[in-house]
């Protein structure tokens, strides 16, 4: 099985370092197209007004002058052209992806664009800045990727997956996968994660004004079940997510606008 390997936290990075020598246990063929420093927050952009340029780092590892879209783009469309991958990981990020973050990602834009050219995906992110905890969570790691390989991935579907950092100190007794104080895996849905939305408004040494978008700590809403509750509770959350955002349940409320000439 070939899988590509992709992130949007830059090629050098411990989450991609970390994955990529986690799916090197579990499947044949792994190639790495990554961006070459960190593009995160920029979601599904690809660029299009200028010249990209690829590096080759090793055989099947690449770094793109690019977006994580770039990355999957090119290796697709060029670099692995005559070898199409079977899957595509982004990931891991360093810090969540649950609820609102799964428009806003990179490591979710990656896995997107991957369903958009008709290969299935997984993005997966850490829920802690702490990349440490990457280490602790390779068991785990494993068995969610030996998961993908021996199930699948839904038609149409990528797998959005969060780890939580393991907390043996809060869960003793807890161990999954054989990490301690990781306390299962649950397929849930999106929450909703809320943030300050600030904008900074300064001046620059000149009296020039600048704005710098930021965000208080982010507020979940209180909804059992969700990623945003189940990976607060020590569990791998794992959600299913699909190219169409119709709201055909609206439907009938626009019957005024379905009209003929």
């Amino acid at each position: 099985m070939r899988v590509l390997i992709t992130n949007d936290d830059g090629v050098f990075a411990d989450g991609i370092r970390v994955l990529t020598e986690c799916a090197s246990e579990v499947f044949e063929e792994v190639a790495v197209a990554a961006p070459d420093s960190e593009r995160s927050a920029i979601s599904q952009a690809i660029s299009l007004h200028q010249p990209l340029r690829v590096e080759t780092l090793a055989p099947n590892r690449w770094a793109v002058s690019g977006t994580p879209v770039d990355s999957v783009f090119i290796a697709l469309g060029h670099l692995l052209a005559d070898a199409r991958p079977d899957l595509v990981l982004s990931g891991i990020n360093h810090g969540p992806n649950v609820g609102f973050d799964t428009y806003y990602s990179g490591t979710v834009g990656a896995a997107r664009e991957a369903l958009v050219h008709g290969v299935p995906s997984v993005a997966l992110s850490l829920s802690s800045r702490d990349t440490s905890a990457l280490d602790a969570l390779r068991p785990a790691i494993i068995d969610v990727l030996a998961l993908v390989r021996e199930s699948g991935v839904p038609r149409g579907t990528l797998l959005n997956v969060n780890f939580p950092a393991p907390r043996p100190d809060t869960w003793p007794a807890a161990r999954w996968a054989g990490v301690p104080g990781l306390r299962g895996l649950r397929v849930t849905d999106l929450g909703r994660r809320y943030y300050g939305n600030e904008v900074v408004y300064r001046e620059d040494p000149r009296g020039r004004p600048y704005y710098w978008i930021g965000g208080a700590f982010p507020q979940h809403e209180e909804r059992e079940g969700t990623d945003c509750d189940v990976v607060r509770s020590g569990f791998v959350s794992v959600t299913p997510l699909g190219l169409d955002a119709t709201r055909r349940d609206a439907f009938p409320a626009l019957a005024p606008f379905h009209q003929d000439g």
